[in-house]
């Protein structure tokens, strides 16, 4: 049974249409980047998902029940993009408290803000933390009780690269014991080889919804390769292969992905003038640009 299944989703206020007839399929274990423009509809899909907002039309289920129903919700943890919690209260008090609301052993809340690294803040009040470490009392809270989903929106705001970087083991960790766990967020770069499967929302329509390397052969951006090499050779190299130097010695080249074959065979036969040489499929960046690009009547991406 999947994880979560949405099924022609709207959501309609007065005549403003908000989310456009989603449907979406997701399987336990799965890790779901769900990236869209401010306004694209995301949050507003996230909390249907959660029960939050009413549905204007669709169906929406979690592991066969109905979302906002108890079961669902005691199924689905939830970090919003903006954490607020009272600041007299300690991390330990605080957490306890949400364990308390989830008939949950204030052991295990203790447990996991250790996992979450703060441990040696557990003590403090919550108006001495960081907003680092605010945001990891919120993660911890979605973590309680073992939730077979999560739904974090912009989860690494204000962490640090170490911090962020553990955020990551967690995810890595939920996934492997079958937890679904759907991301929403702009930090693209740091999604780009984390997640199983990337969703883009853009005025409340779903433009795509697959895996990274799907997503780039049907799009067939450009793939850049840079060669490097002493400014004699990159010279030579630039000129023989028709690219383009940056700072005298690496040679910028793009080609499409059925060319890149025979490109890489025409550099083959100057590698005793190469040093090294890096090859760069399109991003994801690059690739959300392409997706979200307006469309035109016939709905091919047009040229921006």
């Amino acid at each position: 049974m999947s994880a979560l299944i949405v099924e022609n989703v709207n959501k309609q206020y007065g005549s403003h249409r908000v989310v456009k007839n989603i449907s979406l399929k997701i399987e336990a274990g799965e890790r779901v980047a769900l990236l869209g423009h401010n306004g694209a509809g995301k949050t507003t899909l996230i909390k249907m998902m959660l029960g939050l907002v009413p549905i204007s039309s669709g169906t929406i289920s979690m592991l066969g029940e109905i979302v906002g129903s108890r079961k669902a919700r005691k199924l689905s943890g939830y970090l919003p993009e903006n954490v607020a919690f009272h600041g007299s209260l300690t991390g330990r008090e605080q957490m306890h408290h949400f364990a308390a609301l989830k008939s949950i052993a204030k052991k295990t809340a203790d447990e996991i803000l250790e996992r979450v690294g703060l441990s040696h803040a557990i003590d403090r009040r919550i108006g001495t933390y960081s907003k680092g470490m605010r945001q990891r009392v919120g993660l911890a809270q979605a973590l309680l009780g073992k939730p077979k989903l999560v739904l974090l929106d912009e989860p690494t705001s204000g962490l640090d690269p170490i911090s962020r970087h553990d955020f990551y083991d967690i995810i890595e960790e939920l996934s492997g014991g079958g937890t679904m766990v759907l991301i929403s967020s702009h930090a693209l770069t740091e999604m780009e080889t984390r997640m199983d499967r990337i969703v883009i929302m853009s005025n409340g329509q779903m433009v795509a919804n697959d895996r990274i390397e799907n997503l780039r052969q049907h799009a067939n951006l450009p793939i850049r390769i840079n060669i490097m090499a002493d400014e004699k050779s990159a010279a030579l190299i630039a000129k023989t292969l028709s690219g383009k130097r940056i700072n005298g010695h690496i040679v910028e080249l793009f080609c499409n992905g059925d060319e890149k074959i025979n490109l890489l065979k025409r550099i083959s036969n100057m590698k005793e003038k190469i040093s090294d040489i890096d090859i760069a499929p399109a991003s994801l960046e690059e690739l959300y640009r392409f997706y979200s690009a307006p469309q035109d009547e016939e709905g091919e991406q047009e040229n921006v």
